[in-house]
């Protein structure tokens, strides 16, 4: 029987040996047709400072990985995120420009040529955007989460088309808020998205309901919000099909939560806090739906951020319970497989002073997290080092996909080439030294200063479990 494997690698090529920037809040696309044909991104500048942003390729199943500069708007992004739609082959990334920080929305007929990505959508006074991509009746649908100011105080809004893979630019795509209450000024920056095959399209929001800032941040009283868009609606994306007592759009996950965004110092160390939100629908069941979010359980005068997962089995009408909560936890991203099994990444700070670490973890369940099935140290990193370039550090968010059976995700962390920060194993392509624990430039002699690097990690769940993982 072929071994199954729990990979780990980092993106950065042998060629860019050299690098040390900050390569924080990482993003992935699989291609759900060939899962050998991958995207990913990160803060990466371009190697040779040109005018567009790198995005990183694999072409083996995430063995290897190459750098091409196809992204318009300037020699590294703001934020950037990627999709790609069930069939065809064709990517989809929405980006805030580092040039004059609009969201664009983008298309790449094929992202393993050096042709610059296609602007399909232009527009200023946005935050974050969230792809998902999918494919019904042979045309791609894609869904892109942002928080749009223009259209605020309620500015959870979702970009979306019916058909986004030939037409001319706009493509079909039009913007819809998804908040139908009252805001305290906005809605928080994460709006996530998640579609099922069948055409189900979920997205998951915060509401905020209060907000008042001070020297130690902004204080937020919100609402962790799902809406949902049903197959047969008449306008995908105007996610209008799930309603609460009140008659409006969007039922509550959680309410009357309390965070404390942070701008420079907060309970995870360097790391900023505020931000976190992930949602995955059930790849065998467009009923089942898992939301993940950090909130302060302490109130005010907490010093936790914790994670909390939670599921509805009727389409987002009910939730449970917390199925799984982590202390001091950030980055959640959930997925689900096509066995119904649960997976969740996750980026967690344990230990306090200097002796503080950064762990990353990759979690499956097939009952819940009533047990695990894999429970897997991927990264552990001291968290005071390397030293913070700029905020975010390691990110606002992570990325995790599922196709078939397999988990694939991204994260970012240390790059310091330690045997014991990689308990399951590590691929480099960077020239390093594990013996001398040093990074080397492409000379292979010169030392290279520790940074952040975007890491890849793929999960073959296999046939039979609960299983020990086999290291690649």
């Amino acid at each position: 029987m072929a071994v199954r494997a729990l990979r780990v690698v980092n993106l950065i090529p042998a060629s860019l040996s050299g690098e040390s920037g900050q390569d924080s809040e990482p993003n992935l696309a699989v291609d759900p047709q060939n899962p050998q044909r991958m995207v990913a991104t990160a803060f990466t500048r371009d190697p040779l400072g040109g005018p567009q942003a790198p995005v990183f390729l694999s072409s083996d199943g995430g063995r290897t990985w190459q750098v091409r500069s196809i992204v318009p708007g300037g020699s590294s992004t703001a934020d950037i995120s990627v999709g790609f739609g069930d069939t065809g082959g064709t990517l989809f990334a929405g980006i805030l420009r580092r040039d004059n920080v609009h969201l664009n929305v983008l298309r790449a007929a094929n992202p393993f040529t050096t042709t610059t990505m296609t602007v399909l959508l232009d527009r200023a006074s946005e935050d974050q955007p969230w792809v998902t991509g999918g494919t019904v009746g042979g045309r791609d649908r894609v869904f892109i989460g942002h928080n749009d100011f223009n259209v605020g105080p309620r500015s959870a809004s979702v970009v979306s088309s019916l058909d986004a893979r030939t037409a001319a630019a706009p493509a079909g795509l039009v913007t819809r808020q998804v908040e139908r209450r009252t805001t305290a000024g906005q809605n928080g920056p994460p709006v996530r998205t998640a579609v099922h095959p069948d055409g189900t399209a979920y997205a998951a929001f915060q509401r905020w309901t209060s907000a008042s800032s001070s020297s130690a941040g902004t204080d937020v009283t919100m609402d962790i919000v799902v809406v949902r868009g049903d197959p047969a609606a008449a306008v995908i994306g105007s996610y209008a099909d799930l309603t609460a007592a009140d008659g409006l759009a969007g039922t509550a996950v959680a309410a009357g939560r309390f965070v404390r965004f942070t701008s420079s110092t907060g309970p995870l160390g360097q790391e900023r806090i505020g931000a976190d939100l992930s949602i995955a629908v059930d790849a065998t069941d467009s009923d089942v739906v898992y939301v993940a979010w950090c909130d302060r359980v302490g109130g005010a005068a907490g010093t936790d951020w914790t994670m909390h997962v939670r599921r509805s089995l009727d389409r987002g009408h009910t939730w449970s319970a917390d199925l799984r909560t982590v202390t001091n936890a950030k980055n959640p991203a959930l997925a689900v497989n096509a066995r119904g099994h649960a997976g969740l990444l996750l980026q967690q700070l344990t230990g306090t002073g200097a002796a503080a670490r950064w762990t990353t973890r990759l979690e499956v369940t097939r009952n819940g997290w009533a047990t695990t099935d894999l429970n897997a140290v991927l990264h552990t990193a001291l968290a005071a080092a390397p030293p913070r370039a700029f905020l975010p550090y390691l990110g606002d968010y992570v990325r995790l996909l599922s196709v078939g059976n397999d988990f694939y995700g991204v994260f970012s962390g240390s790059n310091l080439p330690a045997p014991a920060n990689f308990p399951s194993g590590v691929r480099y392509q960077r020239n390093a030294d594990f013996t001398s624990q040093r990074l080397l430039a492409v000379d292979g002699i010169t030392p290279v200063a520790v940074s952040i690097d975007p890491f890849f990690v793929h999960y073959a769940e296999p046939d039979n479990l609960p299983w020990a993982p086999s290291l690649l």
